[in-house]
């Protein structure tokens, strides 16, 4: 079995609570997970169940109230705002439901949008933006604005940002959520291809059995709590999925 000192994420009894009138409300209750190199993990789960506080808090834009949290060997729970920042833009890439691309810009500068940030000169950005763009398959379409494409494509090139970074961890928000059958058997099967090709780690979140299905583990949530960690194979069906 792989050592938890060689994991990309480690979590261990993270505990998330939010403050209200009526006193804190407890969100996430002593949650432990690991996640190795490679590993392709779908995270589903009914509404409230936790599930989109995890993902914030994987993705470093929400802070746990107890328990600690190990991005890529660093303690997350220790880094000022900056560092966060830093540590999002060099490990994570982002594909959430919503594509979230600049409606004015074209599909290049869209996916090196976050080349900006590393303070990338322009000419590398591009560069870097349409081989990213090639390998979604979108190429051709560099210079189109997203309201000139489909939707799919509009997610391959939220795909494309997510990669133009060279992360080693993608956090996917219910990614299919705003797409047909067949685009998301598109957008799942291009998951796959980066996982077994490229040998990113992915983290995804859904409330369809068919899109978990493409992972190889299920990690599955319930009041707070993670009730199910295994093969998604073997993971018993849930009734009361719903998007959160």
């Amino acid at each position: 079995m792989a050592s938890p000192a060689a994991a990309v994420i480690r979590i261990e009894h993270l505990y998330k609570e939010y403050a209200t009138d009526a006193g804190p409300v407890p969100v996430l209750k002593d949650v432990s997970v690991n996640v190795m190199p490679g590993e392709f993990v779908a995270v589903m789960g009914p509404s409230g169940s936790g599930k989109s506080t995890f993902m914030n808090i994987l993705g470093c834009l929400d802070i746990a109230t107890g328990g600690r949290y190990v991005l890529g060997g660093r303690d997350v729970g220790t880094l000022n705002k900056d560092e966060l920042a830093r540590l999002r833009n060099q490990v994570i890439g982002f594909v959430f439901q919503g594509f979230n691309l600049l409606p004015r810009a074209s599909l290049e500068d869209n996916v090196a949008l976050p080349l900006i940030y590393r303070g990338t000169p322009r000419s590398e950005r591009l560069a870097r933006a349409r081989e990213m763009l090639a390998k979604v398959g979108l190429d051709a379409y560099h210079r189109s604005r997203p309201n000139q494409i489909s939707g799919g494509q509009q997610q391959r090139v939220a795909i494309a940002r997510a990669l133009v970074t060279q992360p080693t961890l993608i956090l996917a928000d219910e990614p299919t959520g705003n797409l047909d059958t067949a685009t998301s058997s598109e957008i799942m099967a291009l998951f796959t291809e980066l996982n077994q090709r490229d040998g990113i780690t992915i983290i995804l979140v859904t409330h369809e059995p068919d899109i978990a299905a493409y992972a190889q583990r299920l990690v599955r949530l319930a009041d707070g709590r993670i009730i199910y960690d295994g093969l998604v194979e073997h993971a018993a069906p849930e009734h009361t999925e719903a998007t959160s």
